[in-house]
Formats: C-alpha cells, sequence, structure tokens
C-alpha cells in the first residue's frame, strides 16, 4: 500500500508538469511576452523561474539528484520547445529527489519535515503561477478560452486511468 501511494503522489506530481508544460503548448501568438502589470514576470519568465526553483530545491535538499541550475532565474526565454524541455528535466529531477528520499528513508538536507512537503509546496508553487499566467494572457488581451485549455489542465487532474 504505502508503494502504491507514493507512486500515486509521485503520478500527481507527473500531472502537475504535464499541466504546466500543455498550458504553455497552448499560448497563443505572444503569450510568451505577456505580463500581467507593467513591471511584472513576463510569461515566460514565470516558465522558466518554475523550473529553475525546482532545480534549485533539488540541489538544496537532495543534492544526488540535482541538474545543472541555468545562471538567471527569470529568463525571458522565446523558445517554447526549450522551456518545455526545462520543465520535463526539472521536473524529473523533483521526481527523483522525491523517490529517492522516501525510499532511502531519508529527510531532506535543508528545508521540510517530509520529502513530500517538497512535492506539496511545489505543486502549490505551480498552482499559482498557472493563474499568474491566465492573468498575464488576459490582460495582454490574448486570454485563452475554458473551454480550450480545460481539458488540457482541469482534464489532466480529474482523469481516471
Amino acid at each position: 500500500m504505502a508503494a502504491d501511494l507514493l507512486d500515486t503522489l509521485l503520478d500527481s506530481w507527473d500531472r502537475t508538469n504535464r499541466i504546466i508544460v500543455n498550458l504553455l503548448r497552448a499560448l497563443p501568438p505572444g503569450g510568451l511576452e505577456a505580463r500581467a502589470l507593467p513591471g511584472h514576470p513576463t510569461v515566460a519568465q514565470m516558465l522558466t523561474h518554475v523550473a529553475y526553483v525546482r532545480l534549485a530545491l533539488v540541489e538544496e535538499n537532495a543534492p544526488e539528484a540535482a541538474r545543472p541550475i541555468p545562471e538567471e532565474e527569470w529568463r525571458a526565454e522565446t523558445d517554447p520547445d526549450r522551456i518545455a524541455l526545462e520543465l520535463t528535466g526539472s521536473a524529473a529531477a523533483v521526481r527523483d529527489a522525491v523517490r529517492g528520499r522516501i525510499v532511502q528513508g531519508r529527510m531532506l538536507d535543508d528545508r521540510y519535515d517530509h520529502p513530500l512537503l517538497l512535492l506539496q509546496h511545489l505543486i502549490w508553487h505551480e498552482g499559482y503561477h498557472h493563474g499568474q499566467i491566465k492573468l498575464a494572457l488576459q490582460a495582454a488581451g490574448i486570454p485563452i478560452a475554458d473551454e480550450a485549455v480545460g481539458p488540457l489542465t482541469w482534464g489532466v487532474w480529474m482523469r481516471r486511468s
């Protein structure tokens, strides 16, 4: 049962990453440059920040699963394929860190009372940025219709295998 629970929790992490990559892929033209307010981060900067935070927290807490961290956190990357690769790679690092520490019965090195709390923190963090991205698109006058993005986001969370 415990292994099944861990697999289910890691599946929730995989779904979280799939959702944010799906959102990236659904961006309308100009979407990466959208921002909620002047002076706020662009959508591209929020997405690169998400990947950066994942990698930084893995390096701090489970260095055996660490991968190279970009020099800049809030990058205005213009290539959606590169952003998708960063998100996918950083998600794998988080998954490996959490699974590895739980299987080994080890706590994380720096923060969190349990490895699963890293996962939960990042799911919360990315949900926040998901909302900020949709707000930025709305503010830029290029919203994504809920009917279009719903199956790519809510549909990923609510599907049954």
